[in-house]
């Protein structure tokens, strides 16, 4: 589903916007049975957690990176409609993938609530500029029906957060818990919110829940102060060698791949990344020689 201009809109005048049925029917269906590639199904983990203690040792726990074992899960970063969504929020298309991360939360693991923070922290290292240049796109893909039951993150709605000073980058424990928006909407909605915006993880209200999601984030290519994973460093990964297999031109480009008309392509570099990756259809860099 293709984001609308009054959502994006929306993210600038009030901080966040959710786009529901975001993802197709197929693609959300093939996403989330792949989840138990990564993570025990929800009855299995309530079956008996203590097999599964390792989700008791921080909120953290549940976190997994690019790139997954199945291409069902890893597509879902280059989906088409948050790249559309991304070149028009990022207003360029000379942009890139900076961060992917699976999120798995099962109810009474651990306490889930946190403080009001805002993202910024561990995405650039400087502030982001108030007036929307050298933005960063961040959002969360629900995998899973998130209600108010299910840890649902709050947010702070931009005219109530703006004049709050950019740091400390947190608030104390239970600021503004009543003036948040609770983000609840069904599995294959989409949540994009900036990294400036203040929000929370919440606690699960009912035993037996369980929470999946994906977490996306892009910003214009070539901004050395913003970041936060280095692709190359996951490129040994067989999961890696077939995503990029998989890819096409644009969507390896996301990732920093070299695009068909850069230099870097000769007929050596061409018969040597066809050795590395094994079936990958170089064609369009050939043809841009």
């Amino acid at each position: 589903m293709r984001v609308n201009d009054a959502q994006l809109a929306e993210v600038w005048d009030r901080g966040f916007t959710v786009v529901e049925g975001f993802l197709d029917k197929a693609t959300l269906a093939d996403a989330r049975e792949a989840l138990w590639t990564e993570y025990p199904r929800p009855d299995d983990y309530f079956a008996d957690p203590t097999a599964h203690a390792k989700f008791a040792r921080s909120q953290f726990a549940g976190l997994r990176y690019f790139p997954y074992d199945s291409w069902a899960l890893n597509r879902v970063a280059v989906y088409p409609d948050l790249v559309n969504t991304a070149e028009r929020f990022l207003t360029s298309r000379d942009i890139e993938i900076y961060k992917v991360e699976l999120w798995a939360k099962y109810a009474g693991a651990i306490d889930y609530d946190q403080m009001h923070h805002r993202d910024y922290g561990n995405h650039t290292l400087v502030v982001p500029r108030a007036d929307g240049r050298h933005v960063q796109m961040t959002t969360f893909i629900l995998l899973s029906d998130v209600t108010a039951l299910d840890g649902p993150t709050k947010v702070v709605p931009l005219d109530i957060g703006r004049d709050i000073p950019i740091t400390p980058r947190e608030l104390p424990m239970g600021a503004l818990t009543d003036q948040e928006v609770s983000v609840e909407a069904p599995a294959g909605s989409l949540f994009i919110y900036k990294t400036d915006i203040l929000h929370r993880g919440s606690n699960f209200l009912a035993p037996g829940r369980s929470r999946f999601v994906m977490l996306v984030d892009f910003q214009q290519r070539g901004w050395r102060w913003n970041g936060k994973m280095s692709w190359p460093d996951h490129a040994g990964r067989n999961a890696m060698t077939d995503a990029m297999i998989r890819m096409n031109p644009r969507e390896r480009d996301l990732f920093g791949w070299p695009p068909p008309d850069s230099d870097y392509w000769n007929e050596q570099t061409l018969r040597d990344v066809a050795l590395r990756y094994p079936g990958i259809d170089l064609t369009p860099y050939e043809a841009a020689r």
